[in-house]
């Protein structure tokens, strides 16, 4: 199944009037119109669904133009998560616009796995078509000698008119079926989507372990486990269990997991370890489960000593055990950072949910750090943390948005600043070395003795090349900015009073054809 092919697969309208949502979605159905398609969503019987999201993923609706911080496609991050476990297939519903970003995006990140889509007109959106064509796709899919599960998502416009994924099947040939609506205007960030789908899965993985016997695992560790719950670089997990073999405990899986059967083991834990503090659905589920979650995770020496004393706690470990692995391991993690100082002021963004812990470990290291920024929300595990931190006078943003973290560099004026793209490209337009956050900071280990010292070498080397920054800045000193930019014989000239006679006629427009709509 390619993501250029469209599947023979639609969904049926649940409830409300069919004309007046048909009205809603062809007027609005874009990225920019969340408050419509919200409504319309709460009148096409989405209500509970985003009314759970804004439970599970609260933003400040007060805060201006900017309620929630700016990311891209949620569903990206739930996108990620199923393509990233074996033998299952996913399956997208949306606008084909939206479907073409979110493949290339995948694809960009290196999924090697097709994807779904069932396309979708006006008329079988809101005749119920759309839904029929879904299940007929998955049924069509549901072989279990290729898939174990089946993941359905519905996108914004779907969303918002009521497409009923919850009506499917929960399984087909012994194939799990698993629908989940990730619209833009009811889940904040791609981070918290990836959440949205391991919650679900589960919840599904739950309820079949205590229906009856589940499938093994393929490698049952012979210790109790410590589940990991959120995205790892991959020395970590091995680095954890290291610590925590001491105290006879193993690392469990890592939640997303990378297949179904790894469910059972991460639900089959004695402990987790929320050490992305944002997973509120997953939560949820190891909490039903009897599960206790602890927050933060072992970064630098006393993030370590005080996570051991967590897991110690949480498990009933004697605390000698808890006591000879600290001794083992927080002097090798002090003469580690010891070794690899870093001098210098830093501010951290980023959306992926461990800036907090980043920000611990730079500091450890010996930075200034005066500002962190997470599109996240804060939480409860994310408490230890954030207590850390302010004690040592950082600020902390959370749902921070890129206004607030692009003037967090001008206020500090930071020697290196980490962060989103946007931000990165800012703060080296300023002459400022800077690092994008996803691809050069979390792609390295941050736990224990593996952890400590592995950001010095790239932000040592990125704050050594200011003067290289500042020379760039001079070189191209008088090219112009903007419109302006690049090499002119005659210097376009601005002209404001075209600009400002332009955008009265376009919301001019805007509000007629908005009267039109009503």
């Amino acid at each position: 199944m390619r993501s250029d092919v469209a599947l023979p697969v639609a969904t049926p309208v649940a409830g409300g009037d069919v004309r007046s949502r048909d009205r809603i979605v062809v007027a609005e159905g874009g990225c920019a119109s969340g408050d419509t398609l919200r409504a319309a969503a709460i009148g096409a019987g989405k209500s509970d669904i985003l009314d759970r999201y804004a439970a599970d993923y609260p933003v400040d609706r007060s805060a201006g133009p900017h309620d929630q911080p700016q990311s891209m496609c949620p569903a990206f991050g739930s996108l990620r998560v199923g393509l990233r476990m074996r033998r299952t297939a996913t399956i997208l519903s949306g606008s084909a616009c939206c479907v073409y970003g979110l493949t290339f995006t995948s694809h960009f990140y290196g999924a090697k796995r097709s994807v779904g889509y069932v396309p979708f007109s006006s008329e079988t959106l809101v005749t119920g078509k759309l839904f029929e064509d879904i299940r007929d796709a998955v049924h069509q899919l549901a072989d279990p000698a290729l898939y174990d599960t089946i993941v359905v998502t519905n996108l914004c416009v779907p969303t918002a008119s009521g497409v009923p994924l919850q009506l499917l099947p929960d399984a087909i040939n012994g194939v799990r079926v698993i629908g989940i609506d990730v619209p833009g205007f009811g889940v904040p960030t791609h981070a918290e989507a990836k959440d949205v789908l391991a919650g679900a899965m589960l919840n599904y993985a739950r309820k079949e372990a205590e229906a009856g016997p589940v499938a093994a695992p393929r490698d049952r560790a012979a210790k109790p486990t410590i589940t990991l719950l959120g995205e790892m670089f991959p020395a970590d997990p091995p680095g954890i269990g290291q610590m925590l073999e001491p105290l006879g405990l193993a690392a469990g899986p890592v939640v997303p997991t990378r297949e179904w059967r790894e469910l059972y083991s991460a639900l089959d834990c004695a402990a987790v370890a929320a050490i992305h503090p944002f997973y509120t659905a997953s939560v949820r589920e190891f909490e039903a489960a009897g599960r206790q979650v602890i927050g933060s995770a072992p970064v630098g020496a006393e993030g370590t000593a005080a996570w051991l004393d967590a897991i110690g706690q949480a498990c009933g470990i004697a605390q000698t055990r808890v006591d000879a692995a600290k001794n083992r391991f927080v002097p090798a993690i002090r003469a580690a950072l010891a070794a690899r100082p870093i001098k210098g002021r830093i501010t951290v963004s980023g959306y992926e949910g461990s800036e907090l812990l980043v920000a611990r470990l730079l500091i450890e290291s010996g930075a200034d750090v005066p500002y962190v920024g997470t599109a996240c929300p804060r939480t409860r595990w994310s408490d230890p943390d954030r207590e850390w931190l302010e004690a040592r006078s950082v600020r902390i943003q959370f749902r921070a948005s890129l206004e607030q973290d692009i003037a967090a560099v001008h206020e500090f004026g930071p020697d290196l600043a980490i962060g989103t793209t946007p931000v990165v490209q800012h703060a080296k337009s300023l002459s400022i070395p800077a690092l994008y956050f996803t691809n050069l900071i979390s792609a390295r280990p941050l736990m224990g003795p593996a952890g400590a010292g592995s950001l010095a070498m790239v932000v040592n080397a990125a704050m050594a090349n200011r003067d290289r920054f500042e020379r760039m800045t001079a070189f191209f000193e008088g090219v112009g900015a903007g419109p302006s930019a690049g090499v002119w014989e005659t210097t376009p000239v601005d002209r404001p009073e075209f600009k400002a006679k332009f955008a009265a006629r376009r919301i001019a427009a805007a509000k007629a054809a908005e009267a039109v709509g009503v």
